[in-house]
């Protein structure tokens, strides 16, 4: 069974160790003195680790057994840059090495998608990066109201000739070819009933849900929709400002549950969140952190096998000041690949690490 993988990239780097929180551990004090989340506002989800008391609204996915947090999620030599960082989980690369497809793109080489659909990836987002590459076809779509407009203004070429062009030819197809897919994606869109329970309008997120949502349910045969949440690059006064989004994801995400659960394809859905990387242990003098290295990714969806996966990275072994990573995010993406698509990819792991989070 297929499944559609909806992407939720959280811009800026999340600060994993106040997101997962490793509240038994004194060194988490020590490291934190200012910005630590207090022992009393973590939601305990071992004698270990607990989820900041913002993420209260994933409890029902977490004890319906279909929330799996992964933890300690990175790679080797990491990079802090924004820019390169986020490039790299894109396109599932080593550090050292720079590709221009992205990882979803690349694992659908040499799979024939059916082409009557004639879209294959929706990005709510202005990051398209994942998907990119020639084997998929991607649709670039913040706003579902302003693409029905646009979708309605398209005009077709057919009556033009390429003068025995053959490049003008090629073009003329292509655009023939997008304006069906743009025309039959109005139309699916169109006719999908909005969903059961709306979404918060405070960050764009609530919007790219609500596209999100719509395809989902009209049974449009995409095999992955992106969404985004900005604003995690938390150098200063970072604890109002991370709660803030954390507490936006998670009602968000409850929605989107209850939407899908509502519709029937809570089971036909896997929704994973991903971040250029985390922050560093030890808070700044700005009481904010710092580019850091791994951090936890959530994965949700009917077909999860929920609860704490990876080992959570030790705050007695740093290395450079962070943490280093327990899982290799490419195994996650395998681990993804193999569930949703039944694909087996590596993406250039010897040998992914089998992790069990998917039925």
């Amino acid at each position: 069974m297929s499944r559609i993988l909806l992407l939720v990239e959280l811009k800026g780097g999340n600060d994993g160790l106040n997101t997962l929180v490793p509240y038994a551990d004194a060194r988490y004090r020590e490291l934190r003195p200012a910005i630590g989340v207090p022992r009393e506002r973590v939601i305990q989800l071992d004698e270990k680790v607990g989820l900041h008391e913002k993420l209260q609204p994933l409890m029902e996915s977490w004890k319906a057994g279909d929330l799996a947090i992964v933890q300690g999620v990175g790679y080797p030599y990491p990079n802090r840059s924004h820019f390169r960082s986020i490039e790299i989980w894109d396109t599932a690369s080593a550090s050292s090495q720079t590709l221009n497809e992205g990882w979803i793109a690349r694992s659908f080489e040499g799979v024939s998608l059916p082409k009557g659909a004639g879209v294959d990836c929706i990005v709510a987002d202005t990051n398209a990066l994942p998907s990119t590459g020639p084997e998929l076809r991607t649709i670039v779509m913040q706003d579902a109201e302003n693409f029905l407009r646009q979708a309605q203004n398209l005009k077709d070429a057919q009556g033009m000739g390429d003068g025995g062009n053959p490049a003008l030819r090629h073009l003329l197809a292509v655009r023939h070819e997008i304006n069906a897919a743009a025309a039959g994606l109005r139309d699916k869109l169109r006719a999908a009933a909005a969903p059961a329970v709306a979404y918060g309008q405070e960050f764009l997120l609530g919007r790219q849900l609500d596209v999100a949502t719509r395809v989902i349910t009209s049974k449009v045969p995409v095999v992955a929709v992106k969404v985004a949440l900005g604003g995690f690059d938390t150098h200063a006064n970072q604890a109002p400002t991370q709660e803030r989004l954390l507490a936006y994801l998670a009602a968000s995400l409850a929605t989107l549950r209850n939407n899908l659960i509502a519709a029937g394809r809570w089971n036909d859905v896997l929704v994973m969140t991903y971040s250029e990387f985390g922050r560093r242990a030890k808070q700044n003098a700005s009481a904010g952190t710092d580019h850091g290295t791994a951090a936890p990714q959530f994965v949700m969806g009917g077909g999860v096998k929920g609860g704490l996966h990876g080992a959570y990275p030790s705050l007695h072994d740093l290395q450079d000041g962070d943490l280093k990573y327990t899982v290799d995010f490419r195994s996650v993406f395998a681990t993804v690949a193999q569930g949703c698509w039944g694909l087996q990819r590596d993406y250039g792991l010897r040998q992914p690490q089998k992790l069990g989070f998917l039925a």
